[in-house]
């Protein structure tokens, strides 16, 4: 009989070096509290029997949040730490101890910290090789018998020396003729400790969504989109046309406004209730919202009419919002997703296209904005970078260029479609020329 498995959360700090008012395991990194994706990794574990985080004090509350929804059955407790990580562990350990039959029954215990959100389940699963015989680098999880973990603590709480950072050098240390065997770690099971390692993490996980593009079959894509209701705005060529045309291919129902089709001023908060009304007149629902809807006046700022300023800023940058606005009840009720588009130029502003760029670059912020806005209320909100692609309106702008040098529509539209049916919410996903390998987060 295989023998039981705690994995218990280490989440005991405050996460001071972060430089923000709350402990960094709650800090939300695509989409969600950095504790929750550790917490899911340990639940997606087929060897994972039961669960225990060791919260911060004070801040148990959050993870409650998490679990209530009950997505995550096996968390069985959440408990306060203590004041060191070695105190939070022996704490763990205790209540284990004390929730087993009597206090007798031994199972594994593996040890995770709350804070390396990106542990894959090779690494969970994997089998000791060789020997530990001294700690350098060393990674969690880390998994020992309870009833070795319980004695090497006991022996390290008399010695008045004592100090360790993880638990294989206090086995190792007290209890020196227990075997440890060494897993391989990886280089994204980083560890979130300072400022930058919350950037590095988010893009981090968007890489790990993509990193398989094309991976997702026929089956897959109907299943995701047959009898859904897609509403694009500004689908009448281009990009937005195409994803048009493939998410039919795949069953779903298709429903394009622009102002040369169906004759809809995006900038115009009328014209979109209009819309979002005949949608859901006609369908009943709204599952996925695109706005692939732009313009791209050219020319230096000071010399842009009024006009110019005025329309760019509202098609490019007000119709997302109005969008928003309008759309967002009715994706609430279907917990369905909202696809934004930006611009390989809104990281540096370019002499020439300083209203696209600057619109584009607040798309961008406007998603990061929403999609944590809109966490609690299922609906997720991301936004797709191209590369240079072949588009009227590019080809309007900059007339004909060479060939092989731009994107097509449809390869853009194709990963539109995997962004929209991913479980990604708050990321930019930068859609790249060599579609042969896994598309780069900017």
């Amino acid at each position: 009989m295989r023998m039981r498995c705690v994995a218990v959360v280490l989440a005991g700090g405050t996460g001071t070096r972060v430089g923000l008012d709350l402990p960094k395991q709650l800090i939300k990194i695509a989409g969600k509290p950095i504790i929750e994706h550790t917490i899911a990794a340990l639940h997606d574990s087929p060897l994972v029997d039961e669960i225990l985080v060791m919260m911060a004090p004070g801040h148990l509350d959050p993870v409650h949040d998490i679990i209530r929804g009950g997505a995550y059955p096996k968390v069985t407790r959440i408990l306060e730490g203590a004041g060191t990580r070695n105190d939070t562990t022996r704490a763990a350990l205790d209540a284990i101890h004390e929730g087993s039959q009597g206090g007798e029954e031994d199972c594994f215990v593996l040890l995770h910290d709350a804070v390396r959100p990106l542990v894959s389940q090779d690494i969970i699963e994997a089998n000791g090789g060789g020997i530990l015989r001294d700690v350098i680098l060393g990674q969690t999880p880390q998994s020992f018998r309870l009833s070795t973990l319980r004695e090497a603590y006991q022996l390290a709480g008399d010695d008045p020396d004592f100090t360790a950072t993880d638990d294989c050098t206090v086995v190792l240390r007290y209890l020196p003729d227990v075997p440890i065997g060494v897993v391989p770690g990886h280089e994204r099971n980083m560890k979130v400790t300072e400022p930058i390692d919350v950037y590095l993490a988010d893009k981090l996980f968007q890489l790990r969504t993509f990193e398989a593009p094309g991976a997702m079959t026929p089956d897959d894509y109907t299943k995701a989109f047959e009898g859904r209701t897609l509403v694009i705005f500004g689908g009448s060529y281009g990009i937005g046309r195409d994803i048009g045309l493939l998410a039919e291919e795949y069953g779903a129902t298709v429903l394009t406004f622009s102002r040369s089709g169906t004759g809809t001023h995006v900038e115009r908060r009328e014209d979109v209730a209009a819309a979002a009304a005949e949608v859901v007149a006609k369908t009943g629902q709204v599952d996925f919202v695109v706005v692939t809807a732009g313009v791209l006046p050219q020319g230096r700022l000071a010399e842009a009419t009024e006009e110019t300023v005025v329309n760019s800023t509202e098609v490019n940058y007000l119709a997302p919002i109005f969008i928003a606005q309008e759309f967002h009840q009715h994706l609430v009720r279907s917990g369905g997703s909202l696809l934004l588009f930006t611009s390989s130029s809104y990281t540096r502003g370019r002499s020439g296209y300083a209203l696209y760029s600057s619109a584009k670059a607040a798309v961008v912020n406007l998603t990061q904005a929403l999609a944590d806005e809109w966490a609690t209320d299922g609906v997720r909100v991301n936004c797709v970078n191209p590369e240079r692609t072949a588009t009227p309106m590019r080809s309007q702008a900059f007339g004909e260029e060479p060939p092989g040098s731009l994107l097509t529509s449809r390869a853009v539209a194709s990963q539109s479609l995997d962004v929209l049916a991913s479980s990604l919410t708050g990321h930019v996903v930068d859609v790249r020329r060599d579609l042969s390998t896994p598309p780069t987060v900017v």
